[in-house]
């Protein structure tokens, strides 16, 4: 199978529009300045929710939302293997659930495990039609080849003095390199897995795919962005933007230049979500745990426990546990969620009776007549498909309570919300995903709930929330995609898989 032109994806973690912009007007980014003048720009493209990396990456790559792609969050609980599952929040959270538990659940179950089977990856969909992909450092990179571990650099060094194998194969792209873990081929490539330094390193893999001309479809990941701004802030982000715009200046050299490149290649550029300012940490476990047992990440007598919680940046799920001990009452949880400083929504099911639906058998959907409910304070909002209002993208709602909860405004039959992206499909989706709680809290701005390592961005930024500043980043299509930006009234990260698709001649297979 060929296209017109080859396709590189190429994702910047937590870019935001402004940032872009302010970068490109300051001289700091002129590639990308140059791509965004010969293309079309989404500046408000929505995220997942929550609108953390590894939901966000499962939609981009996939088309679908979590209900469908199954992945919950940065960290969530398990309920047929009874834990908790750690993709990485920081270093310390994997420490408290160990390193290797983490490894093992980031790299290799998030694509083989825990990623549904039923919906095809991008790399999947293309492969079958004979289409060569690749992919540098991404979360969800689930392809038809296979590939054996080459433990490098750290890594090795730290199986080798603890012992500990990490020996299983993988399935990705026909070319894959994802740091220290897994390299297709051969490249002189310095591989780094550390934060802040990861932006070079896929460039250069990317640029000898380039020269030797071993792929049709090449996902570029330029993740340092997402660890500058969580450190620093995202007004600080110019500087992780250049370096960014750089990395892809020098992929782009190896065609002899951005006119030459953009010859035989189209361009998609995006971020997975956006990032603001967060001041103060929220520990939800503890405080939680004042009034209900908490689940621990070594917990010897997890079947006493009453709650789980799983942080996952500006969100949190909590989960109801069918234990032996006494259960917590839903109404009571709820309740104390709501009155939560720092809690901005507080998101949950209840059945056609009105009563809180607890989702206690492992990837148990939601019954038929099943509402969503978003509380956020006095108000009270319940939705579920049906043909009342329609959203900014189409799909249709049945609505009743206080559609100020989630700040709706509704003009005839249709319904939007500025402060909160695409709010609906976005909520339910996240509800109704297998692995959610049952309870999803969105926070207020300017908080971050507190990892199971301790640790939150307070002093820099960080994303997860319904919010539209954690929501809305840019979408960038040069050489493919649309002829306008208002062909959608609202783009989402779902639209990304299809226009793959659709660019090498493919029906969308969500």
């Amino acid at each position: 199978m060929a296209a017109a032109k080859k396709l590189v994806l190429t994702y910047v973690d937590s870019l935001r529009t402004d940032m872009l912009e302010r970068a490109i007007e300051e001289g700091r980014a002129p590639t990308f300045g140059a791509l965004v003048e010969r293309g079309v720009l989404i500046p408000d493209c929505v995220s997942s929710f929550p609108s953390v990396t590894p939901v966000a990456s499962a939609e981009m790559v996939t088309g679908v939302g979590s209900d469908r792609h199954w992945i919950s969050g940065m960290n969530w609980y398990h309920r047929l293997e009874r834990r908790y599952v750690e993709y990485g929040s920081s270093f310390e959270a994997s420490r408290t659930f160990g390193v290797f538990r983490a490894l093992y659940d980031l790299v290799y179950n998030m694509n083989l495990a825990h990623l549904s089977p039923e919906i095809e990856t991008v790399f999947e969909s293309l492969e079958d039609a004979g289409a060569r992909t690749a992919c540098t450092p991404f979360l969800i990179y689930r392809g038809r080849q296979r590939h054996e571990v080459s433990l490098d650099g750290l890594l090795r060094r730290a199986v080798d003095a603890t012992r500990l194998k990490f020996h299983h194969h993988t399935w990705g792209p026909t070319d894959l390199f994802y740091g220290d873990l897994y390299a297709s081929r051969e490249v002189p490539c310095r591989s780094t897995s550390i934060p802040g330094n990861r932006d070079g390193y896929a460039a250069c893999c990317a640029a000898e795919l380039l020269r030797e001309d071993l792929y049709d479809f090449l996902l570029l990941s330029l993740p340092d962005n997402d660890h500058y701004s969580h450190r620093y802030g995202p007004e600080a982000t110019v500087e992780s933007i250049a370096k960014a715009d750089a990395c892809f200046a020098t992929f782009a050299e190896e065609a002899g230049g951005l006119d030459e490149f953009l010859e035989t290649h189209a361009v998609i550029l995006l971020a997975d979500h956006a990032q603001t300012e967060v001041h103060r940490g929220l520990p939800l476990a503890e405080l939680l745990s004042a009034e209900w047992s908490v689940l621990q990440p070594s917990e010897e007598r997890p079947e006493l426990a009453q709650l789980a919680v799983s942080p996952t940046g500006r969100a949190a799920h909590v989960y109801l546990l069918p234990g032996e001990g006494e259960r917590a009452e839903p109404a009571a949880v709820g309740a104390r969620l709501g009155v939560t400083e720092g809690v901005d929504l507080v998101c949950r099911l209840e059945d056609a009776d009105g009563l809180p639906l607890r989702r206690e058998t492992p990837g148990m959907p939601p019954g038929g007549g099943a509402w969503a409910v978003v509380e956020r304070g006095d108000c009270a909002l319940r939705f579920r498909p049906g043909e009342e209002l329609a959203d900014l993208r189409g799909g249709r709602w049945e609505v009743e309570g206080d559609l100020e909860a989630l700040q709706i405004s509704v003009e005839g039959d249709r319904l939007s919300s500025e402060t909160y992206p695409d709010p609906l499909a976005r909520v339910w989706s996240a509800l109704t995903a297998p692995h959610a709680g049952d309870f999803l809290v969105s926070l207020a701005p300017g908080f971050e709930a507190v990892d199971w390592g301790g640790v939150s961005h307070a002093g820099g930024g960080s994303h997860g929330a319904l919010h539209a500043g954690d929501s809305l980043g840019p979408l960038l299509f040069v050489g493919c995609g649309p002829e306008s930006a208002g062909e959608r009234e609202q783009w989402a990260l779902r639209d990304v898989a299809p226009v793959i698709r659709e660019h090498f001649g493919l029906a969308s297979s969500a």
